[in-house]
């Protein structure tokens, strides 16, 4: 009888444990599949982005009822007229200022948390900021909850940057500016790069590489793209 119960308790946590590995490794599953066919095959090849796409849990920085969508191979809704960009756009935006451990970047646009996540996956420290409120306290939570040490979120006004914490290594926006916002060169280190999408709201834009070399500022138009606006405010 006694043999019988002692079963009965080593059972149990296996069964549980064994369930939520179940769930984990779908998701793992399906990062592998986003990374292998939407990233790889599209040219990104640096180690410690490939290494943070995998990493971070995509269906965690949107919406429940779009969970389904994380993974796919196009933005994703997030409310307030925002989306979680297209996962080969996050890998390549991440790739193009050459990511390393000790530089400091900083996000204009955070949104859902997303990009800042795989940034601080591999740098040093990440500074971003969400001008839609709601969205910064929603963002600010989860990054919390996910255990980002090494990520300050501010509700503010994207175009004058962060000029406390200035000069960035990089500066990554994930909105759509007719043009580049003075106040983010001046914030730019000297020999820093900052990738940003320029053009008209709602038309198709330019990704554009704006480097600042011995205090000139060079520009270098990459592809494509359509983001949502840039968002001024006040």
């Amino acid at each position: 009888m006694k043999r019988q119960k002692k079963i009965f308790y080593v059972l149990i946590p296996v069964i549980f444990i064994y369930g939520f590995i179940g769930v984990i490794d779908v998701y793992k599953s399906t990062r592998e599949k986003m990374v292998n066919t939407q990233i790889r095959a599209r040219g990104i090849e640096n180690r410690i982005v490939i290494e943070s796409m995998l990493k971070v849990p995509r269906h965690l920085f949107v919406p429940k009822n779009r969970i389904s969508e994380a993974y796919h191979d196009r933005p994703v809704p997030i409310g307030y007229g925002q989306t979680i960009s297209q996962p080969f756009i996050v890998a390549y935006m991440t790739e193009v200022i050459e990511p390393e451990k000790c530089i400091k970047v900083l996000e204009i646009g955070t949104g859902s948390g997303y990009q800042a996540a795989i940034l601080a996956e591999i740098v040093d420290s990440v500074f971003t900021i969400e001008i839609i409120t709601e969205l910064y306290n929603e963002a600010k939570k989860r990054l919390h909850e996910l255990g980002y040490k090494n990520i300050k979120v501010k509700n503010a006004n994207g175009y004058w940057g962060w000029n406390e914490h200035a000069p960035f290594d990089a500066i990554v926006v994930t909105a759509a500016a007719e043009f580049v916002p003075p106040p983010l060169i001046e914030q730019l280190k000297d020999g820093g790069k900052m990738v940003i999408p320029v053009g008209s709201p709602f038309l198709v834009q330019t990704l554009m590489l704006i480097e600042k070399k011995g205090g000139k500022i060079y520009s270098k138009s990459l592809m494509p793209v359509r983001f949502v606006p840039f968002v001024r405010g006040k």
